[in-house]
């Protein structure tokens, strides 16, 4: 059995902007071939490393990132690399690239000029703003896109908690991950397309079109209702405050209880009167005043701010959360990520996968994939290339290149 993309060819051109986009179809079995300078490009020296031994082959984040892949080093501003990169696309459904705008124009490697070689081929551009418009040659970063997206200004603390906060920025990649997922889905539309019409094209991805897109409602509120949102404490944006959400628990961690939106009601007091009563922290919520809503309303903070958050901070964090969810309430326990390692539902789910590094004679766990095919599987089928790892199977099984010639073209500084 294969992945759903295992007749699909892409060659990627891309660094940390866009190889998310090439291991998400990598690992859905497409055939991608990433394409490095000589030497191996800049995003093998983004740490941490395994073992604390800084290593272009031992970078953890580009292990992640580039699952599933073949590798060959390719100069294509020299001549020859330029011939051999053609020659390829036209082997090529998808060529996935993340240079600046009009720099693969400028080699004579367009899609004009590539579209040429091959009539199929899909070619996507994921850069920074796009091929056109003012920015379209500003510098970035993935944190200067959260700010220039709209993100940034919803995240943050409650001036309650914070008094002036400033915005701060969701780190880990947000914005190369936002665009390269909207950069998939624009290949996989691209894919449909041509099935239905034969024909290949041009897309012209921007991270900061996917970044605006992912505002949720602020931009909404903003155009319909003239209203700003505000950032709050561990909790989703609102045109006004609402209660918070995080909670510490008795064994120093926190837990997400959700107890706004009109959940409030006498029946939910009753249940937390219920739930809190046999630990002897029930309070005074089975007073029969609390039958009425009214009286709910005015005493909402004394219920929330104290009642239910001393329980809280007398239960551990497991417990709370799954006693809550016995109970219908949409809270969870925050979790740090490495434990989620041996979170219960996950392992059940298979979500963890164990990928063979066989020059390190080694197995490491990597996360897993999305969703689970029961028809054509998503799977990591090999660990990240290392550099250059298949310049060999590719330029001389492939495309027929000599032993020698490949000599050559190393000693050259083309491969």
């Amino acid at each position: 059995m294969s992945g759903p993309l295992s007749n699909l060819r892409v060659l990627e051109l891309a660094d940390e902007k866009g190889q998310f986009c090439g291991k998400l179809m990598a690992d859905l079995g497409a055939d991608v071939i990433k394409i490095e300078p000589p030497g191996g490009d800049a995003t093998r020296s983004v740490g941490p490393f395994l073992d604390d031994v800084p290593d272009p082959n031992r970078s953890l984040s580009f292990w992640h990132y580039n699952t599933s892949k073949r590798g060959v080093t390719l100069d294509i501003e020299s001549d020859e690399g330029r011939e051999l990169f053609v020659r390829l696309v036209s082997t090529a459904d998808v060529v996935l690239e993340t240079y600046a705008p009009g720099h693969l124009k400028s080699l004579d490697l367009g899609y004009e000029a590539l579209g040429n070689t091959n009539r199929k081929l899909i070619m996507c551009s994921l850069t920074p703003f796009g091929q056109s418009g003012p920015w379209r040659d500003y510098q970035s970063s993935d944190l200067l896109h959260m700010a220039a997206g709209g993100q940034m200004a919803s995240s943050g603390y409650d001036d309650s908690d914070v008094p002036d906060a400033p915005p701060i920025a969701p780190g880990g990649g947000n914005a190369w991950h936002t665009g390269a997922h909207y950069a998939y889905m624009a290949i996989m539309a691209a894919l449909v397309h041509r099935t239905a019409s034969g024909e290949g094209q041009y897309i012209d991805a921007s991270i900061h079109d996917a970044c605006a897109l992912s505002t949720e409602s602020a931009v909404a509120s903003f155009i319909y209702r003239d209203e700003v949102v505000i950032r709050q404490t561990g909790r989703h944006h609102a045109a006004n405050p609402t209660p918070r959400t995080q909670y510490p628990t008795k064994d120093g961690k926190y837990v997400n209880a959700l107890t706004g939106g009109g959940r409030l009601d006498p029946a939910y007091v009753r249940t937390l009167a219920e739930w809190f009563d046999p630990h002897g922290l029930a309070g005074d919520l089975k007073d029969e005043r609390y039958r009425d809503p009214e009286v709910i309303a005015e005493n909402a903070h004394h219920i929330v701010e104290e009642v239910l958050a001393n329980f809280i901070a007398n239960r551990t964090a497991d417990d709370v959360y799954h006693e809550a969810q016995e109970r219908g309430f949409p809270w969870g326990a925050v979790r740090a990520p490495d434990e989620l390692l041996s979170d219960g539902h996950l392992e059940d789910r298979e979500f963890w996968t164990e990928v063979e590094h066989p020059e390190l004679g080694r197995t490491f766990t990597y996360p897993g994939g999305g969703a689970i095919y029961n028809g054509s599987p998503w799977r990591i089928s090999r660990r990240a290339p290392l550099i250059g790892e298949h310049i060999e199977e590719i330029f001389a099984g492939e495309l027929g290149l000599s032993r020698e010639e490949l000599a050559r073209l190393s000693d050259t500084g083309v491969i």
